[in-house]
Order: structure tokens, then sequence, then C-alpha cells
């Protein structure tokens, strides 16, 4: 770890607790954290556009296969029913639940191809810089882009799907088409390309940094903000005023307005939890008889047929997980809003606590997935048949909900009251990594 700054250097503010920072000289390739709330803020890698542009097409021709070829096919008692990987989504419109499949399509597919496609012309553009351009087009597609991006959901599919496998190899025989082995290899490619991308990089790549006068800022250091879009730092003059390099309006943070929605979000997503787990998950026809199963009676006949592994796995996705993530963001937002001088640990505690519940909530999407893959698949007249309930509706508005609450959240506020921002002679603890 070295910890060290330059006098002329650029500012970065932490988009996470707001600490100004001067930009670091990362060496080869490297990361910077943010020293007081460890935040990543900056990585740098070697021939990055290259490295985007490889996995990108790579990620988009496998998205191809998977829908051009047979995905998967379930075979019971002589009849075989086959599906592709956009009839899993078909299946929940047949039953009335279109809310569902436009959400999977989306997920899966559409804003997938959408955020790569993107990305890849931006670090194509930050190499190349192409004149006539407008900053408001990058600032634009770049916001666009970031708020996409927690709603792509390839990586939650797979795992859905093998849980699914596991609930129905018992039943009949399974079978899996080309496009489901390029399905796995997408998910692993788009796993890899989201790890590559940094905003902070790209931006300052796209449009120079402006620099600030080093004394203004040190005269005004706790009136320095960064902008949410470019990260650039700017002295904030009065109300409100535009970011000096992408012209994004910069408002006084109204942390306590934000707050307000988060909670009444929050609250909603926990009174959807009772009828998500108390109405049928999914109906299963079998002979001629149908049985309704919500989320427990699931886990527990997986349970009783000794698939102790997945029922495990369902219980924790659709039981544990939003029970956990709703407990959390209570915690973290009765935090903000009435830790008055909070300490920098308590602050670091529930900052970390906030980013493990932002990024497992997602995976609540498991269930849902799950029911989309059966219905689909399991289709054979009245010898077996599954239909999706009227929980799987409430479920996935639970998991929509806490999502969008914990992404409105803004976790400065965690920060406000703890100290005063930083001067800007206050270094980045990096990493560097020479090739």
């Amino acid at each position: 770890m070295l910890s060290h700054h330059q006098p002329n250097q650029h500012l970065l503010s932490c988009e996470e607790c707001g600490l100004v920072l001067r930009m670091p000289q990362l060496a080869g390739k490297g990361k910077a954290h943010c020293p007081r709330c460890d935040h990543g803020l900056l990585t740098v890698t070697h021939s990055p556009t290259q490295q985007v542009w490889a996995y990108g097409v790579a990620c988009l021709v496998c998205l191809l296969l998977s829908l051009l070829f047979p995905f998967m096919s379930f075979n019971a008692q002589g009849l075989t029913q086959e599906i592709s990987l956009l009839d899993t989504a078909f299946g929940m419109h047949v039953f009335q639940h279109s809310f569902l499949s436009v959400l999977l399509v989306l997920s899966v597919v559409v804003l997938p191809v959408v955020y790569v496609f993107s990305l890849m012309a931006l670090y194509l553009a930050a190499r190349l810089k192409p004149a006539g351009v407008s900053v408001a087009l990058y600032r634009r597609l770049c916001r666009f882009l970031s708020h996409i991006q927690p709603w792509l959901m390839v990586d939650v599919f797979l795992i859905g799907i093998l849980v699914a496998l596991v609930k129905i190899m018992a039943l009949a025989e399974v079978g899996f088409g080309w496009s489901f082995w390029t399905f796995c290899l997408y998910t692993l490619l788009l796993v890899k390309f989201l790890s590559l991308v940094d905003y902070v990089w790209l931006w300052d790549k796209l449009v120079d940094r402006v620099a600030i006068d080093a004394s203004v800022a040190d005269v005004s250091a706790s009136q320095a903000v960064g902008c949410h879009v470019c990260s650039q730092v700017n002295i904030k003059r009065g109300d409100q005023q535009a970011c000096v390099r992408c012209g994004t309006r910069i408002k006084n943070a109204n942390t306590d307005k934000k707050l307000q929605t988060a909670w009444a979000l929050l609250m909603t997503a926990a009174l959807l939890y009772l009828p998500a787990n108390l109405l049928p998950m999914m109906n299963t026809t079998s002979m001629g008889q149908t049985e309704a199963s919500t989320i427990i009676s699931g886990v527990a006949l997986l349970w009783k047929l000794g698939s102790y592994p997945v029922a495990a796995v369902i219980f924790l996705v659709s039981v544990i997980i939003p029970i956990a993530k709703i407990l959390a963001l209570c915690t973290v937002y009765w935090h903000a809003q009435h830790a008055r001088t909070p300490s920098a640990a308590a602050s670091f505690k529930n900052t970390t606590l906030y980013r493990i519940t932002e990024f497992i909530g997602r995976w609540s999407m498991i269930d849902i997935f799950v029911v989309a893959l059966l219905v689909a698949l399991i289709q054979l007249n009245e010898v077996m048949a599954i239909s999706p309930g009227p929980a799987a509706l409430y479920f996935a508005l639970v998991v929509i909900l806490t999502m969008i609450s914990a992404n409105i959240f803004d976790p400065k506020s965690l920060w406000r009251q703890t100290q005063p921002v930083a001067a800007p002679s206050t270094s980045f603890v990096t990493e560097n990594h020479h090739a």
C-alpha cells in the first residue's frame, strides 16, 4: 500500500463519502481507494479500450448464438417440450404475467446489449476523441448506463437455471441445447466486461478534468462537491451551479428528501413481502390434479425430497436475504437520519453494510427466474404443467422496490455529520502493480 500526493494534480471527490482528494499517478496498472471509506475510485489497466472491445464483441456473439438455437428440452412419459431462451419470458406472458415477462427480457437480453454497445462506443470515443461530439451526449449516455447497470441480471438468471435444473432433473430427462452452453459463456464474459468499466477513467479520457485553484479549494474545502456524473470537483457558489466539465446541474444535496423517498419505497416493499410469502408462487398440475405451493412450502418439499443444498439456496435468497436487506436498510437509514455526531468507525460500518445490501439485493430474483424457466419448460398438457402464482408478481415488486430504495439513498448522508470534507491535499490510498 502506498500513500502519496503531488501539489499540481487535479481533484477527485469520492462518490460515497464526499471526501475530496488529489488524483494519484498510477504507474503500469493499479487501483486507488478512498482513505476514509475504502470505496474504489480509479482503476488503471493495460490497453483498456482493446480489452473492452474484445470482451464486448465476444459477449454479443455469444448472446446472439444463445438466441438462435434450442436452449433446453424436457422429456417425461414420452412427451417432449423444447424451448428457446426467449420462451422463458414468453411463458410468463401467456399466463398474464406480462410485467415479469418484460422484466426478464430487459434484464437478460435488451439492457445488456444496450450497455455493452454503448460502453464499446464510449471507449472508442475515448481513444479516438472525435471532433464535433457534444459533452452533453457523453453526459446523458454515462448517466443512463450508470442507472441500468444494477439491472443487468444475466448471472442471476444463470444461477436460477441451475437451481431449477436440480428441481426437475429428478422428475424427468432434461436436455441442453447449444444455446445453453453459449449462454453460460455469455454470462462469464459479461461479468468480466463489467469489471473492466471505470467511469472515472473514461470521463478523464473523453473530456479533460478542469483544474481548480488550490488556494480557492483549500479555503473552501467544506464547499467542494463532486459531480455525480463525471466526478469533477466543483466549488459551490449559491444554491446551484453547472458542473464545470460536463454541465450537469449541481444542487445542494437534499439528502433528507432522498432519505424520505428511500424510506417510503422500503416500507412499501416490506408490506408487499407478506402476500409474496402467503400466496402461491406457482401451481403444479400432475395427472389432472393441481397443487399450489408457496415459497416456504416449496422449500419444505425440496428438503423432504433430500435436495438439501437447493432448499438451502431457495430459503436463503427468497426468505433470508429479503428480510435481512429490509432490516439492514432500516438500520442504515436510521443511522443517516438520527445519528447526529457519528464516529468515523460507525459511518464506515454502516457504509459497508449499505454496500453489501446493495450488492446482494438483486440475487433474490433467482426465485422469479426459476419460476419463469419451469413455466416455459414444463407444459405437457395434463401429464405435467406448471403455471405462475400471484406471489411471483408481489415478490418481484419486493426485490425491485428494495433495489430502487437502495439506489436512491445517498451514502454521503452517512458521513455528512462525521467530520468536514477533508482538504484537497488529502492523498489516495493506492495499490500499484507494475507489469
